[in-house]
């Protein structure tokens, strides 16, 4: 009886083992593999299947899942991964310049950059914890300080929440020994069933400068924006949530900022985009959380801190009118 009790003890420890390797096989909540042309990049996993994607080249997420595997970002079906061409779609970064707003080349240079991956960042305050999360970092290069000469650090990190949500927490440290000054967007591709479908919400009354006529300064009187036709607005001074209201798949995507006081709205129509497919239109919208009528002032030693976060809720939800015995994501 001894031994056979011995031999059941042993089967047993044998056949936990081999589930909890097969389980951290199953589920890997980390993966550096080779994207599109050889670039690296990092898929990030939730224990309930979502995901996200960002290639280091840019340090640029490409790519966000919900547990049903429906992707809620689009990429341009012409992007280009070759550097130092920008990747068009997900989220780009547009530092240290908005746009042809200052003397650098169109939306400065992190997006063109290889970042790093940081193992052991400094301490990110959070309001709520994450498992599923990267941390990336871009310093100054030579080649950087030639055409912009203030040395930083730029650290991102991108997270999943326990609701799905994807959040890109920006911080730039001034390395330097004297201040500096840089305007920023976040510029991801949202998609949508139909551009023709949808209205973005929460920008009446608000002034912005129409990007398609030199900035001239206008006021939207409109309770919602709707498209049909080319759309490029800066909304100036906007408030933390913008939403998508996507009457289609009855579903809305709620933008939420902190430490960018503007937002940009933008959306091509046929406008010939290189590389940008044809019809690629229909599928997107950008809501950019962004800082650039006033630049941001970074003191040496200082940081910044700007936080973008995205969420989707049921439209019902965002309007207020949703049946009470079903439950509703409450976010900030």
């Amino acid at each position: 009886m001894g031994n056979m009790g011995n031999l059941g003890s042993v089967i047993f420890f044998w056949a936990l083992l081999v589930a909890v390797v097969a389980m951290a096989t199953e589920h890997r909540p980390i993966e550096r593999t080779k994207g599109i042309n050889g670039l690296d990049k990092i898929i990030v996993r939730d224990h309930r299947g979502r995901s996200f994607e960002v290639y280091l080249y840019g340090g640029q997420v490409t790519s966000w899942k919900n547990e049903k595997g429906e992707e809620l970002l689009v990429m341009s079906s012409k992007a280009i991964f070759n550097p130092p061409t920008p990747i068009r779609g997900g989220i780009p970064i547009l530092f240290p310049q908005y746009s042809n707003t200052g003397p650098l080349p169109s939306h400065g240079f992190a997006r063109q950059r290889f970042w790093e991956v940081e193992a052991n960042p400094p301490p990110l305050p959070s309001k709520t914890s994450s498992h599923a999360f990267i941390d990336l970092i871009l310093r100054s290069s030579d080649d950087d300080l030639k055409i912009w000469p203030h040395k930083f650090e730029y650290r991102l990190r991108v997270a999943l929440g326990h609701d799905g949500d994807l959040t890109l927490t920006s911080r730039v440290k001034n390395s330097d020994t004297k201040p500096f000054n840089f305007t920023f967007a976040l510029h991801p591709y949202f998609a949508v069933s139909n551009i023709s479908e949808i209205q973005v919400e929460g920008l009446h009354k608000l002034d912005y400068l129409d990007q398609q006529k030199n900035r001239t300064r206008f006021t939207d009187h409109e309770k919602v924006i709707t498209f049909n036709a080319q759309l490029d607005r800066l909304y100036l001074s906007t408030p933390d949530n913008i939403r998508i209201v996507d009457h289609k798949k009855k579903k809305t995507l709620v933008v939420h900022k902190e430490g960018q006081v503007d937002s940009i709205v933008w959306n091509p129509w046929d406008k010939k985009v290189s590389d940008l497919g044809v019809d690629d239109f229909k599928r997107f919208v950008t809501v950019e959380s962004a800082a650039v009528e006033k630049p941001i002032t970074v003191n040496p030693g200082q940081e910044w801190k700007g936080i973008l976060q995205m969420y989707v809720v049921p439209s019902s939800c965002a309007s207020g009118k949703h049946d009470p015995k079903k439950s509703c994501i409450h976010h900030p």
